[in-house]
């Protein structure tokens, strides 16, 4: 009986979260209402509330359901002395790429986050972890481009700082705007192109940050 109850409450939440990455794509996350989740669920408020204290709580566990594995490699791969930090970059930007491409649950959730949510401040818990989750993965990047310089891949006078908050952004607008019109080219056949060519510009003309006068 234990067992069951469980396995139930296991699948009441893992139904609450898909029926609010639906409604927070159809209505936007400021304008849904948790009696709204819980209509698509097909179960009381009472049942949301059992799992999820409010609205911020559930984003967040939505976010958390479809965030990509490769961060969780990126955290581990920055902290460890690689024979091809550049190879390292590539692959696993590469990996995050072709996972959105491949995951239409992943596709839904960027799209809610890049275009249907609104950060108020009730979603201020959420904001505080995604920055210091950004900044964690940030942090590994420049230690992966720091060894490349170190190992000759990259020229001395890289602004690794500069070259890691290039890559981002290069990454992030690749994923919103594809996000955008998914069916406008093939994210998972471009994505290792696509990267070389950033990669390629690190290497041909790296970021230096002009010295104060």
């Amino acid at each position: 009986m234990v067992k069951k109850t469980r396995e139930e409450a296991r699948a009441t939440r893992e139904a609450l979260l898909s029926a609010a990455l639906a409604v927070f794509r159809e209505r936007g996350v400021a304008r849904t209402r948790l009696a709204d989740v819980a209509a698509r669920a097909g179960v009381t408020r009472g049942a949301i509330y059992w799992h999820f204290k409010d609205k911020a709580e559930l984003f967040q566990a939505v976010c958390d359901r479809g965030t990509l594995p490769v961060e969780a490699l990126l955290l581990e791969a920055g902290g460890i002395r690689q024979r091809d930090p550049l190879a390292t970059v590539k692959r696993l930007a590469m990996m995050a790429l072709t996972q959105l491409a491949a995951h239409a649950e992943t596709q839904a959730m960027f799209d809610v986050i890049f275009h249907k949510c609104e950060f108020t401040d009730e979603l201020a818990p959420v904001v505080a972890k995604n920055d210091a989750d950004r900044a964690a993965c940030l942090t590994q990047v420049q230690a992966l481009l720091d060894q490349a310089v170190a190992v000759g891949q990259l020229p001395p006078q890289t602004d690794t700082f500069l070259a890691t908050q290039g890559l981002h952004a290069y990454m992030v607008g690749l994923m919103h705007e594809w996000v955008l019109a998914p069916a406008s080219y093939d994210l998972a056949a471009c994505a290792e192109p696509l990267l070389d060519c950033y990669l390629a510009g690190l290497s041909q003309r790296p970021p230096t940050c002009p010295k104060p006068t």
